[in-house]
């Protein structure tokens, strides 16, 4: 396997190409349109050519950095990653701590909820069960409009 140029050795290529590219540079305007554009073209794809190494090389390198050797056997990771099981398990029960926390929530909220509804359908059922009126006086629609008349008129007394 090709290892990884050196910082120094990209450097002094990328600084040589620039000197050769000047010294092109200089006779370009002798030559004619056809030529000059199929060495704008040529340009080009060397300059795509280049980016694209270099993004891999910055790929290579960053891997390159997040691996470390335990023990004769290379571990890949990020940095601070001491590769030991017992901390991924611990980072793992921590971010579980807020999805614990939200399902704990919704399920109080949910026996709150149906307590308070329960709770006001006990109090309906205990007034109209324990009150003087029949429960068939409360859908008639004339005793409506009487607690709604005298409701007004307690108001005003």
């Amino acid at each position: 396997m090709k290892s990884a140029p050196s910082l120094q050795c990209e450097m002094a290529a990328d600084r040589i190409a620039r000197q050769i590219t000047a010294r092109l540079s200089e006779g370009e305007a002798l030559l004619p349109y056809e030529v000059t554009e199929r060495l704008r073209a040529a340009r080009e794809r060397a300059i795509s050519e280049r980016r694209r190494e270099v993004r891999v090389l910055h790929a290579r390198t960053q891997a390159a950095s997040s691996a470390s050797i335990q023990g004769g056997t290379m571990v890949l990771g990020g940095p601070g990653d001491s590769g030991d099981e017992g901390g991924n398990w611990l980072r793992a029960l921590i971010s579980a701590i807020p999805v614990f926390a939200l399902v704990a929530g919704l399920v109080i909220y949910n026996v709150k909820s149906d307590e308070t509804v329960l709770h006001e359908v006990t109090e309906v059922d205990t007034a109209l069960l324990t009150d003087d009126l029949p429960p068939a006086a409360y859908a008639d629609p004339g005793f409506i409009q009487y607690l709604k008349t005298s409701a007004t008129a307690t108001e005003q007394h």
